[in-house]
């Protein structure tokens, strides 16, 4: 799991002799042992524990499943612990500041976020509280992202695991690749990065354009890998490569003395934007970012309850449609015109207004964890 995790550019870190189970086990077994009231357990359980007393205790029963009770301390459940516990050691402090309210210094002060499955929503919540019982400075506030089930649409029972999902999406990256631009690219060491990007950007946006708790059905044995696809990931990846070439079309013209440098953008004349399409871009797409970004950006960890939310599909959905009515656009209007002076100011309003497209793209692909791409 750690391996498909490096392949989709999450940063986890890796497993330690100390993020070893037997490290908590030595400091949660006398508490173990005694709860356990000297009873005969099987093997692999080293102890019980009652839950629902921490819990109301805190008072923070809101949330949490109301049959939870006593929680059998296995070997794995603590190799579990261990490895969050691990996380958190090595997480920078001020690596998200995306979580309101999640300020705090110190693994005691700080948040957990639970992203889960509903069908294991029920032993996640054990792992939270026993973390707060088990461990001195386990974090104190802890909250869970619930997300449906995913199911393979059209094969019923079929089953796949993580990395066979990824190798499967990657292969069909190689194969269309091959089509569009001949040879196996696959081998080529230039390609290998690029490949793995789109693998990314495939699976990022098909797993996150739908609502985390809603069920999620992967099409996988119709479905292809198309940069003229307009709902898939490599789209938006295309269109990210596009206005990276244009800007590098535009500097070396520019280094060749066909255009003038870029002027102040206070002296633009942004009357001379007058195609429908380029108003769509900025009503649609540029204007309403920041208030699309104030509402998907930042958890509100403050809020009551055990449960977070998080809108992926509002930034997917949003990235695919700029992404069309930028295509649209950039298909049907000359960006970098003849090289005459009296063209130059319609050029540079146009090139303004796809500064700003491609800033939009670059933050919504970063909100993601994607980097944009250069060419395809």
């Amino acid at each position: 799991m750690l391996t498909f995790l490096q392949q989709l550019r999450v940063d986890w870190p890796a497993a330690s002799e100390r993020a070893s189970s037997h490290t908590l086990r030595s400091h949660a077994l006398e508490e173990l042992t005694s709860a356990n009231d000297g009873r005969t357990l099987s093997p692999g359980i080293l102890g019980r524990l009652c839950l629902k007393e921490l819990v109301e205790e805190q008072g923070r029963t809101a949330g949490y499943d109301p049959n939870l009770d006593n929680c059998l301390v296995t070997e794995d459940l603590l190799s579990v612990l261990a490895e969050l516990q691990e996380a958190l050691w090595h997480w920078p402090e001020d690596s998200h500041p995306g979580l309101a309210g999640a300020s705090d210094t110190g693994t005691g002060g700080c948040l957990v976020v639970h992203v889960v499955s509903c069908e294991e929503e029920f032993q996640q919540q054990k792992l939270d509280l026993l973390w707060q019982k088990l461990v001195d400075k386990a974090p104190l506030r802890q909250k869970h992202l619930i997300c449906g089930p995913v199911k393979v649409a059209g094969a019923p029972g079929t089953l796949m695991t993580a990395p066979e999902y990824y190798e499967f999406r990657h292969t069909q990256v190689c194969k269309a690749s091959a089509l569009k631009h001949g040879g196996d690219l696959a081998q080529d060491p230039a390609w290998t990065e690029i490949f793995g990007v789109l693998s990314v950007a495939t699976i990022k946006f098909e797993m996150l354009s739908t609502a985390p708790q809603s069920q999620l059905f992967l099409a996988l044995a119709d479905s292809s890998i198309s940069t003229k696809g307009t709902k898939s990931g490599t789209f938006v990846m295309y269109n990210c490569a596009r206005l990276a070439t244009l800007f590098e079309s535009y500097k070396c013209s520019m280094e060749q003395g066909l255009y003038p440098t870029f002027p102040p953008v206070s002296s633009l004349d942004f009357s001379l934007l007058h195609d429908e399409g380029e108003w769509l871009l900025l009503f649609n797409s540029i204007l309403p970012f920041p208030d699309l970004l104030s509402r998907t950006a930042v958890l509100d960890c403050t809020a009551p309850g055990l449960h977070i939310a998080v809108r992926t599909e509002m930034i997917c959905k949003f990235l695919v449609q700029l992404s069309m009515d930028f295509s649209s656009y950039y298909n049907r209007v000359h960006i970098l015109g003849e090289p005459r002076p009296h063209l130059f100011g319609q050029m540079f309003v146009r090139l303004q207004l796809l500064r700003a497209v491609r800033e939009v793209l670059h933050t919504g692909l970063a909100m993601l964890g994607l980097p944009p791409l250069s060419h395809i």
